[in-house]
């Protein structure tokens, strides 16, 4: 199994969709229009894996000016607009996403990138909203990213039971689904069930690799690590957050604990 890499488990919990499918080839707006949007559209998802933002915002200009109610090409725009993060940008982003589910209300890839701007930007109970749709849409092969932010957003309602379900549910339909994996750690770690959270987190770091772990992670590894009395793991994941991420809130986190008595750090 091909080891993700830290940029792609970041991509992985935004969800955010990006394929499109249709060839980049060049073709003409006039003689096939249908396939020319297609061909912009896929051609601005590829600008944003780079985060090539101008280029892929003059293809989509060029894909809508051609079929301005293409439902994919607005939804791109979309995650383009969300990608760029400014605040004028996040903001202008949710009309395109609205667009596209107003043209295409079934569309599950839709569901889910709105549902994760939704997340995003804190309306956490509207996100629940479209991604419980997309984490039910039987056949979207990405359903199961779905159901990983759908279990974050509860999570940030203080819904640990839905939550746990989501993970659950995300992992029954992909065993490497890695973010589903961590966060049921920690969900597990907090319930003290110490077994189940250690092997969570230790398939997660099979699948991600040891040195591609992020500040989250190595925290929810640390006190794994505690709970579990591992005096020497838990100081080579804290010696790894320090090295690489000593201004997170995790690592400040660590050092408002570092000699805490208590039984469960949170």
């Amino acid at each position: 199994m091909r080891k993700p890499s830290l940029k792609f488990i970041c991509t992985s919990i935004l969800g955010l969709t990006l394929v499109v499918s249709g060839g980049c080839q060049t073709t003409g707006a006039k003689s096939d229009p249908e396939k020319a949007v297609k061909v912009r559209t896929q051609l601005a998802a590829e600008y944003i894996k780079v985060n090539n933002f101008d280029a892929a915002k003059r293809a989509l200009d060029q894909a809508l000016e051609i079929n301005s109610r293409d439902a994919t090409a607005n939804m791109m725009m979309g995650v383009l607009l969300q990608q760029e993060g400014s605040k004028f940008n996040v903001e202008r982003a949710e009309r395109y996403f609205k667009q596209a589910l107003s043209i295409e209300p079934k569309n599950a890839q839709a569901r889910n990138n709105y549902g994760t701007y939704l997340y995003q930007v804190g309306r956490y109970n509207d996100a629940i909203e479209h991604l419980q749709i997309a984490g039910t849409t039987l056949g979207y092969d990405q359903r199961f990213r779905a159901l990983e932010n759908l279990g974050r957003a509860y999570v940030q309602l203080g819904k640990l039971k839905e939550a746990e379900q989501a993970f659950i549910q995300a992992l029954q339909i992909n065993r490497d689904a890695y973010i589903a994996m961590l966060e049921l750690a920690e969900l597990k770690y907090f319930n003290q069930q110490q077994a189940m959270a250690t092997e969570l987190y230790e398939d997660f770091v099979r699948g991600v690799g040891q040195n591609n772990q992020d500040a989250r992670a190595l925290w929810i590894g640390i006190r794994i690590a505690r709970a579990n009395q591992d005096n020497l793991g838990t100081q080579v994941l804290v010696n790894q957050l320090r090295a690489l991420y000593p201004e997170s809130q995790e690592y400040q986190r660590y050092l408002q604990l570092k000699y805490s008595t208590e039984a469960v750090w949170k």
